[in-house]
């Protein structure tokens, strides 16, 4: 486990000058695809209030596993990185009154409602934009602001499917599978979102005026599927379930070895395939009477997997890991989490990074990413807890009295 240590990239110094540093960043979603894109901006120094709802919170706070610090789950602490909580019923005309007031000195909103309810609650861009004509609006949803299915609710499970992942993952003829993650969509729109508000913060600071991001859960998978939509065009192919491999390479998947584990090799070129057989000392495979070109091994899948699995089943993982590294081949290991808390390229990349809860003690969470030669991003605090900012804003930046903030409590508005 690794422990904090503030020289590292990815956990802040008390010096350090972040490039999105002076901006601020208003969170009002829930769960990951919004409150992701607010995230990485605060990596980069964003200031991000996260606008909660009174009384119970975002609904994230309880997704997951449960810890000892009020029942917060493990993945808040760490999806909610470096935030700042108010609580805020912007249901109510007087709680939609406070937010605009923090929107007056604010660079950007974060949300994820269903279309059409911030202008229920009088909060639409019109509005905001009438206030801040800089704001930069971030909207995520589940297929849009605009098309028919504008008012669907959305997940990130109903987007791999809508947008094509979900038909390709699992075995061939066999139940399409979870894609390895169920947020998988939720992080693809967040880091879109991301892209999007950077992109439209630059244009307002040069021209003033701000712009919306629309960003639809469905939208942000079918973007990474790669030749998909132009092989449909051109020659009507519609892609399977390819299991682990694929049916433009091989070998290329996942082989299994003598001692249960499992590893990665990617023969793409018939050069790597050459480096493999010289690896399993049986250079002849690459022969060209045998299976030295492509379309030989393609249209002789099975008999050649199974010469690659006799292989790596006759020898354990680190000795398979050495003869394929030793001839140059693509491979790598099936990590298990134990597996990466162990590996040393995870290691000496600070892949993973330590804080300290004053409940729970040292708490491991991801890294940074992009890595940043010269204004390297940070994680400097875990997910907060409710409320925790309310004096701090509410009295120290909005200047309500005491007596003010009791009311707003007593009358659930805070």
């Amino acid at each position: 486990m690794l422990t904090d240590d503030t020289s590292t990239n990815s956990v802040a110094t008390a010096t350090t000058t972040l490039p999105l540093a002076g901006i601020r960043v208003l969170d009002i979603a829930s769960f990951i695809a919004a409150p992701f894109c607010a995230s990485i901006l605060s990596e980069f120094g964003a200031d991000v209030i996260k606008v909660e709802q009174p009384g119970a919170g975002d609904p994230f706070r309880r997704f997951g596993t449960p810890t000892e610090r009020d029942g917060s789950s493990l993945a808040w602490l760490s999806e909610a990185r470096n935030r700042k909580s108010i609580t805020l019923n912007l249901g109510a005309p007087e709680g939609a009154a406070l937010f605009k007031r923090l929107v007056a000195d604010a660079h950007m909103v974060c949300e994820n409602f269903r279309p059409g309810t911030l202008e229920k609650w009088g909060l639409g861009w019109d509005e905001l934009r009438a206030i801040n004509p800089a704001l930069v609006l971030v909207r995520v949803s589940g297929y849009g602001q605009t098309g028919p299915y504008r008012n669907r609710p959305g997940f990130a499970r109903i987007a791999h499917a809508v947008g094509g992942l979900a038909h390709l993952a699992g075995m061939p003829g066999e139940q399409p599978v979870t894609p390895g993650s169920t947020s998988l969509g939720d992080y693809l729109a967040g880091l879109y979102g991301a892209v999007g508000a950077l992109v439209a913060l630059l244009n307002s600071k040069e021209t003033g005026r701000g712009q919306v991001i629309d960003i639809a859960l469905y939208e942000a998978v079918f973007r990474v599927l790669d030749e998909l939509a132009p092989a449909y065009d051109r020659y009507g192919a519609i892609r399977e379930r390819e299991g682990a491999g694929t049916i433009n390479a091989c070998p290329h998947g996942h082989f299994p070895t003598r001692d249960g584990k499992w590893v990665a090799i990617a023969c793409t070129t018939d050069k790597m395939f050459q480096r493999l057989a010289r690896a399993m000392e049986r250079e002849e495979l690459a022969s060209e009477a045998l299976y030295g070109q492509q379309e030989k091994r393609l249209a002789a899948r099975s008999d050649v997997i199974r010469l690659v699995e006799a292989w790596t089943t006759s020898l354990d993982r680190k000795e398979v890991m050495e003869r394929c590294l030793a001839h140059d081949v693509p491979i790598g290991p099936l990590n298990t989490i134990a597996d990466i808390f162990n590996d040393p390229q995870f290691k000496a990349r600070e892949n993973l990074v330590t804080l300290s809860d004053p409940d729970l003690g040292p708490v491991v969470v991801p890294a940074v990413l992009p890595k940043l030669s010269e204004t390297p991003g940070s994680v400097r605090s875990l997910g907060p807890a409710l409320g925790d900012a309310n004096v701090e804003i509410y009295q120290g930046f909005l200047g309500l009295s005491e007596e003010e903030m009791a009311r707003l409590r007593a009358d659930g508005i805070i």
